[in-house]
């Protein structure tokens, strides 16, 4: 249980950094959590909420369910990510601490054409050494796919479940969301490229569950994303996500997506468009969710020069 619930603390810290305010929470969960506080309070009644403390409550804007838990716990939960700290699960601590992360690999590629230079990069990747050190058995290491081409170059943090399996980036639920944002925008999948700052599925103690990479781990997988964007040389860069932000732009000017989305930025001399992981809105489906990152596509249109219709700029309206 208590794995679960660091778990769960880095979860919802990662979630707070990236601007969510409010989770929903199901009966089911309620009831663990509530277990858990009991427990919590019989092991250690130095630590435990007084029972006259009034409690707080998470939930979502419009008529999503409201949930009550103790404040203290809340507190707990919330306050290292109000101070923009990048807090990792203990047991996700104990999983990676032994396997020191090799520096940052230096990258010789190939002249040649586009497809050559990207071909060469792409084996490099797969069969890096350290990439591989990090997989989960019989799971893939996770290259960029896309066109070589493209004006758009879309960038996330790290695979997930299913893109360690198919060997792709953003194929599962949220990759659906990413792909209907593409085609709203008058694009297909094959119009844009699409990787993650990280090439591997960052551990986590058991097959569920996802945490973000840890500085070290984006440091070192850096370089293969920075070879890929000067071979596709993209006109605009866009970032989903709070990590991928922090990633790109540095922990230094990484403040909250909040505040970093909806103003340009710049990564390897080229413009950086910063919005919401496609995965926020499975979380959150709220008309103003989906018309904040909207708007975010909206300037990345405006920045390449696609053709806006009346009708896009009214989507989510």
């Amino acid at each position: 249980m208590r794995c679960q619930m660091e778990a769960l603390i880095g979860e919802l810290n990662r979630l707070k950094r990236e601007g969510v305010t409010h989770v929903t929470v199901s009966e089911e969960a309620l009831q663990g959590l509530r277990k858990v506080v009991a427990a919590r309070s019989t092991a250690r009644p130095s630590d435990a909420p007084d029972a006259s403390e009034p409690v707080g409550t998470v939930g979502l804007p419009d008529n999503h369910v409201r949930a009550e838990v103790a404040s203290s716990t809340l507190a707990q939960i919330f306050s290292s990510a109000a101070t923009g700290a990048r807090p990792v699960p203990r047991a996700v601590k104990a999983e990676t601490s032994g396997r020191a992360i090799a520096g940052p690999p230096v990258l010789t590629l190939p002249d040649g054409d586009k497809r050559t230079r990207w071909t060469a990069l792409r084996e490099q990747v797969l069969n890096c050494p350290e990439c591989r050190a990090h997989l989960r058995p019989g799971k893939q290491v996770v290259f960029g796919v896309g066109n070589l081409d493209a004006s758009v170059f879309f960038c996330g943090e790290a695979p997930g479940a299913e893109e360690e399996i198919q060997g792709e980036p953003f194929v599962g639920p949220a990759g659906e969301i990413l792909t209907k944002i593409i085609r709203a925008m008058g694009l297909q999948r094959s119009d844009v490229y699409i990787g993650n700052i990280m090439n591997w599925r960052p551990e986590m103690p058991t097959e569920h569950g996802n945490r973000p990479p840890t500085p070290e781990e984006m440091a070192f997988c850096l370089p293969y994303l920075k070879a890929q964007i000067e071979i596709v040389n993209p006109e605009v860069v866009v970032a989903l996500g709070g990590t991928a932000a922090r990633g790109l732009i540095g922990e230094a000017d990484f403040v909250s997506l909040a505040k970093a989305r909806g103003r340009l930025h710049t990564f390897e001399d080229r413009p950086l468009i910063i919005t919401y992981h496609p995965s926020y809105l499975l979380r959150s489906p709220s008309l103003r969710t989906k018309r904040m990152v909207w708007e975010d596509m909206l300037q990345v249109m405006e920045q390449v020069g696609l053709p806006i219709s009346e009708k896009q700029r009214g989507f989510f309206l």
